[in-house]
């Protein structure tokens, strides 16, 4: 054989030896395969010792009573699956241990381990019910215990109560404590420990593996499951949904949610500190002191029943480290989503509440939450909270309100010089016309984004209280007037059919809103007629953008119509008060007085700039 051929030979026999070593099974997977094996031939064995056998009568079948085959087949699937706690995994009586504080109820399986349903007591449905946060069979808790070959799951075996107690009665603090130990009592044990606070939405919960990793070395991250149905609490069944999603924090303390609009699956690329399964006006939030590994997948599926909203679902991983005995440290919240609650809680629990991104939200932490606890404080009636906190908000933006319509009035008297302006230079270029007004602007010392920088104070809060009211659970079935939850629509009929993008209700509160912000519009153009050089179409504009907020707001919390129709008839008595106080003939002679003073201040960088395109304007070569 010539050199080429024995190096073709011992390539071929390389690639077969690798090809063998990398699709043999692993350790693992041959000790599960052994004990597929020893179940398969254990059955054999039985079902031959077992074999039913034909009657001394001819033709009479013999019926086999004995119910040991079947047992020992149980009994061996139960070694083969769950190793030692197969005992554990045997059917049992599913025993509920309740608990009870002064804010829910709760129980905890003896499958599993986990709380399976949970009741606040404080809060109804809108259809006056008790409030299921977690309903009975709608959310599953599980975490793989690693034995061996073996990822046992939790939520297959059977606890015990240690106290033996079936329920508890909390107003301090108490302990409910479960164990699991192995078949023959071999050493290996799971322990849960869950502390119960009476004044406080929250649960603390340690899980201890005992003698589950004996020689101290790491073990493989213990795998989790949570997944649970997310039963309707509101009216607005549609807003619900858009408001119930999976939010979650990462080991930069940034908070972040899936996307609620649609149904979503996200694999996190960072750690984790928590996991909340937030509806919209309560969660459920599960903490671990153990960082949550990265790449947990969390999901969030659209429900197909009116019953659900929707279903919630986080697989991810916690690495336990070296101990012998593991001891993993949790904490629970199950309440609502009031802002101060979940604030006292800690770990940015609040950053589940949508109050807007940057300048929005800070806006509503600074000054529309501490005016709003404080008034609702008195048990005034949410009615008359949000007119006084309008009113407060009108006082706050009062100083930027009146320069905007003294800049209204300034530019409305030097209508008349605007007009000679315009005749004057109609048939020249616009940049001598623009150059020549703001020499006018500068001489009478007026500013013509005066009326406009003071109204871009007043977004940010337009904004804020935008996010505020439909999330505000304070409001929520608090009645006023025609409305009977102020966190959602209003309705004084009911149509038969559905409007596209209107809904099939009337909300009385947005049609209040609508028809007063149509009048402001129209009052404004007539406070600043002749200030402004505003084409017809954009004017239009202005009446039709009311009309499309009404099939926006809608179904929008009446809580937010009623403060926009506030608003809106405050603002009716402020300029009626301006009008009152401020005199245009006054203006005028000011302004004139304006004109005859030396100018030493330089114009401003708006007038500068305009000055010099016109100056570069004028200058240009006539290129024919």
């Amino acid at each position: 054989m010539d050199r080429n051929s024995i190096f073709g030979l011992l390539l071929i026999g390389a690639i077969m030896v690798g090809a063998t070593i990398y699709n043999r099974p692993d350790r693992e997977a041959l000790e599960k395969a052994q004990l597929e094996q020893a179940v398969l031939d254990s059955l054999n064995t039985e079902k031959s010792k077992k074999k039913s056998t034909v009657s001394q009568f001819v033709g009479t079948p013999v019926i086999n009573t004995d119910t040991s085959l079947s047992d020992s087949v149980d009994h061996i699937k139960r070694i083969a699956l769950y190793g030692p706690f197969s005992d554990a995994a045997k059917p049992q009586i599913i025993e509920d241990i309740s608990i009870e504080t002064d804010l829910f109820k709760a129980t905890i399986s003896s499958k599993g381990g986990y709380i399976n349903h949970l009741t606040l007591k404080e809060f109804v449905t809108w259809q006056k019910k008790p409030l299921d946060l977690i309903q009975s069979d709608s959310t599953n808790l599980s975490f793989s215990v690693v034995s061996g070959a073996l990822q046992i799951p939790t939520s297959e075996l059977y606890f015990s109560s240690i106290d033996g107690k079936k329920s508890y009665s909390v107003t301090g603090s108490d302990s409910v404590k479960f164990t699991l130990r192995s078949a023959g009592d071999q050493g290996e044990a799971i322990d849960y420990t869950f502390i119960v606070f009476g004044d406080a939405y929250k649960v603390n919960q340690t899980v201890q593996l005992i003698g589950l990793n004996p020689t101290g070395s790491k073990m493989s991250p213990i795998a989790f499951n949570w997944s649970q149905l997310a039963p309707r609490q509101e009216k607005n069944l549609e807003n619900e949904r858009n408001n119930s999603t999976i939010y979650y924090q990462d080991s930069e303390k940034e908070v972040d949610k899936i996307n609620p609009l649609a149904a979503e699956k996200y694999v996190t690329e960072k750690n984790l500190s928590w996991i909340g399964f937030k509806q919209q006006f309560f969660t459920s939030v599960l903490i671990s002191e153990t960082p949550i590994q990265t790449g947990a997948e969390l999901e969030t599926r659209l429900s197909t029943t009116d019953s659900l909203t929707k279903s919630m679902h986080a697989d991810f991983s916690i690495s336990p480290g070296r101990e012998k005995d593991v001891t993993l440290n949790f904490q629970w919240y199950f309440g609502p989503t009031h802002y101060a609650t979940l604030q006292k809680s800690g770990h940015d629990l609040q950053k589940q509440i949508p109050l807007g991104w940057g300048i929005f939200g800070w806006v509503n932490k600074l000054i529309v939450i501490p005016a709003f606890n404080f008034l609702g404080q008195f048990n005034l009636g949410y009615g008359l909270v949000i007119l006084l906190l309008t009113l407060y908000i009108k006082v706050l933006l009062l100083a930027f309100q009146f320069k905007s319509y003294m800049s209204q009035a300034k530019m409305r008297v030097l209508k008349p010089e605007m007009d000679e302006l315009n005749e004057k230079y109609k048939n020249d270029e616009p940049m001598k016309k623009q150059q020549a007004v703001m020499e006018l602007y500068r001489s009478a010392g007026v500013n013509p984004l005066g009326g406009c920088l003071p109204m871009l104070f007043q977004i940010p809060i337009l904004f804020a209280l935008f996010n505020f009211f439909p999330n505000a659970i304070e409001l929520r079935q608090e009645g006023f007037l025609w409305a009977d939850d102020l966190s959602t629509y209003d309705s004084i009929l009911n149509l038969p059919f559905t409007i596209p993008f209107y809904g099939n209700h009337v909300s009385l509160f947005a049609l209040m809103m609508t028809i007063s912000t149509i009048i402001y519009t129209q009052m404004n153009n007539q406070l600043s007629a002749g200030s402004s050089q505003m084409m017809p179409q954009l004017k239009w504009m202005m009446y039709l953008m009311p009309v499309i907020f009404l099939f926006v707001l809608n179904s929008y919390a009446a809580g937010l119509n009623y403060y926009y129709f506030l608003a809106n008839v405050i603002t009716f008595g402020q300029q009626f008060a301006f009008r009152k106080l401020v005199d245009d003939k006054k203006i005028h002679a000011k302004i004139q007085e304006n004109k005859k003073k030396p100018k030493k201040a330089k114009a401003s960088s708006f007038q500068q700039r305009l000055e010099e395109m016109a100056k570069s304007k004028s200058v240009q070569p006539n290129k024919k």
